[in-house]
């Protein structure tokens, strides 16, 4: 089979977002560091993309497409040579519509409500299917104004 585990499957923004995206914040994503690492007081390091060597940054955006509370922020990770600018904010508003570019869709399996059977209890399985967003790049939105009659 061609698509192997982690592949990046490439999407449109429209379709992850259809009724749009809005950013709320910019920032690095940190690399993992073990308490040996930390004990011997090492700088922390950012992430590096395993593919590009880009460093790597988080953008934290709420989708207005979602249905639960729970499900609207959500991280699109962007590795570039510096840290994303995001969108002006819409005058008057600290609403930043955005589009992402170069979209792609990494599905991975969440099995951390996965209990295995203890002492004659049935395997109680909660895993859940979870997606791992990233992009090329941002852009803004085109806000479309409505028309007012006169």
């Amino acid at each position: 089979m061609a698509i192997s585990g982690g592949s990046r499957l490439p999407t449109s923004h429209d379709f992850v977002f259809p009724r749009g995206a809005l950013v709320m914040g910019v920032e690095p994503v940190l690399r993992f560091q073990t308490a040996e690492e930390r004990s011997k007081g090492l700088p922390v390091q950012q992430e590096t993309d395993k593919e590009s060597g880009l460093l790597v940054w988080s953008v934290l955006v709420i989708d207005q497409a979602a249905e639960r509370k729970t499900d609207a922020v959500v991280t699109v990770k962007i590795a570039a040579p510096h840290q994303p600018v995001p969108p002006e904010a819409i005058p008057g508003t600290d609403v930043r519509p955005v589009v992402f570019e170069g979209l792609t869709v990494t599905p991975w399996i969440d099995d951390k409500a996965c209990r295995g059977a203890h002492g004659g209890e049935r395997h109680r399985c909660r895993a859940k299917l979870g997606y791992s967003l990233r992009a090329s790049g941002m852009a803004p939105a085109v806000v479309k104004s409505s028309a007012k009659a006169a």
